[in-house]
């Protein structure tokens, strides 16, 4: 629950050089683990106050992507340019899978920690943040809840506590990595309600998805990945039969594609 990263300077904050209808701008960016590239010559666009998600076939490098724009993972080449008017940061919603659910807290410490960025570590939460982490528990229905310890409850409760941890941060810009993998369908119903709100209120959303068959009814962008970009853009535009087959047929290397051309 508490991790502390390093975080690379290639990312940049500012308002010039951008269309003001784009968040973020990625370009030409490239990636590796050891040697061998993993994504390569990324470049895209994430329009502003939109829900975007990021799907493409298990390998394809949406994580590294996410890893890459968080500031966990260095790119070989390229930069990222968020159009950060207002100077707040982001907040993100790791995997379910990848917190260790022992560590002894309550649900209402977990969202409280969403305020330690404005805080800092060694200041105690005002009452007003208290109840910043109230109203975000009631949101996401589970204020009855704040007293229990994290481990006892549901996956699709676990990753709610989390949302609202997320929605604590008060940021502009929200990043989930697979928010919907395990979950009831009670939790997946009120993940998507709240993520179609924060549109409305002019959030900025990116997400990491697995179902095809909810593409149309969740998001209003997709980005279609695999190692590189097929195809971004609205889903009634982009998400078409034939980009679906190109995304997620089978890959070749780098080092394969470079020896073929």
């Amino acid at each position: 629950i508490f991790t502390e990263v390093k975080k690379y300077n290639y990312r940049e904050k500012r308002r010039e050089n951008i269309n003001m209808n784009v968040k973020m701008k990625i370009e030409n960016i490239s990636v590796a683990y050891d040697v061998e590239p993993v994504i390569w010559d990324i470049n895209l666009e994430i329009e502003k106050e939109k829900l975007t998600s990021i799907v493409g076939p298990n390998g394809a490098g949406k994580s590294t992507l996410f890893k890459t724009i968080l500031g966990l993972k260095k790119p070989l080449t390229g930069k990222i340019t968020i159009n950060n008017v207002d100077g707040n940061d982001f907040s993100y919603v790791p995997q379910s899978s990848s917190i260790d659910w022992d560590f002894p807290a309550t649900v209402l410490d977990v969202v409280i920690m969403g305020r330690y960025r404005k805080l800092g570590w060694l200041k105690r939460p005002t009452k007003e943040d208290k109840e910043i982490a109230k109203k975000a528990l009631e949101k996401v229905d589970l204020l009855e809840f704040m007293n229990r310890q994290i481990n006892d409850l549901s996956g699709g409760q676990k990753q709610r506590v989390f949302l609202a941890r997320s929605l604590a941060q008060q940021t502009n810009l929200y990043l989930l990595d697979e928010p919907f993998q395990g979950v009831d369908a009670h939790s997946e119903r009120t993940i998507v309600k709240i993520l179609k709100d924060l549109a409305k209120e002019g959030k900025t959303i990116i997400v990491v998805h697995h179902d095809l068959q909810t593409i149309s009814e969740y998001f209003d962008n997709v980005v279609l990945i695999n190692q590189n970009i097929i195809a971004s853009g609205k889903v009634e535009e982009v998400f078409t039969e034939e980009n679906i087959k190109k995304t997620y047929k089978q890959r070749q290397s780098y080092f394969k594609q470079k020896e073929l051309r």
